[in-house]
């Protein structure tokens, strides 16, 4: 039987990596992004749906429910990341960081759920949050350490799935782009990342996965 897995976010590096390391495990994938055409070969189904609309996300989920089936496994890999003071951040700056990192993991669960197997792993990729409080990161680092918090109290109300909240060290990403800080020499390749949430997965992991 073809396991479907669900990835929002899916155009970014990590969620495209993810992608290709789950049907090379034999996943069918449903992966949605914002604009849907930018998914390249890689989707088997692909959507578009801004993860901070709600509504953009139910229409999503009744498409896929309708194309794809029932999924066997979530993923929110969807994000952004500014670098700004407090002083000069904008407030619709500070919420889309929010909607991204935070809200965008509620929306789309939310929604999803019924969709899901009653066993579906639900996997959330997150950050090493306390090495964020940087100056500019207040956003970034506020929606990571929230989706931490949001990931434990949702293992405690979904006793019979696996969360996990992925909290790779530096990666290889556009996200770099964004800051003013030099990418370590030994940043992970989004790849590398992928391929250990891909055997935690399959190894049964459950709670916090670290990935240095």
């Amino acid at each position: 039987m073809t396991r479907t897995a669900l990835i929002w976010g899916a155009a970014g590096d990590i969620g495209r990596a993810i992608a290709h390391a789950l049907k090379a495990d034999g996943w069918q994938i449903a992966a949605v992004s914002r604009h849907g055409d930018d998914l390249g070969g890689q989707a088997d189904y692909a959507f578009a749906a801004d993860v901070a609309d709600p509504f953009a996300v139910q229409r999503a989920v009744l498409a896929i429910g309708q194309e794809a089936g029932e999924a066997g496994l979530f993923i929110y890999a969807a994000g952004d990341i500014v670098a700004e003071p407090v002083a000069r951040m904008a407030p619709q700056t500070f919420r889309r960081i929010l909607d991204a990192n935070l809200i965008g993991a509620y929306n789309t669960l939310h929604h999803s759920l019924p969709l899901l197997t009653a066993d579906a792993p639900l996997v959330f990729i997150g950050a090493v949050s306390e090495r964020m409080r940087l100056p500019g990161l207040s956003a970034y680092a506020a929606a990571k350490a929230g989706l931490e918090a949001f990931a434990e109290a949702l293992r405690k109300e979904e006793r019979k799935r696996r969360v996990i909240l992925v909290r790779p060290a530096a990666v290889k990403t556009r996200f770099w782009q964004k800051v003013p800080f030099k990418m370590p020499g030994n940043a992970l390749a989004p790849e590398a990342v992928a391929e250990k949430i891909v055997a935690a997965i399959v190894g049964k992991h459950e709670g916090q996965l670290d990935i240095a």
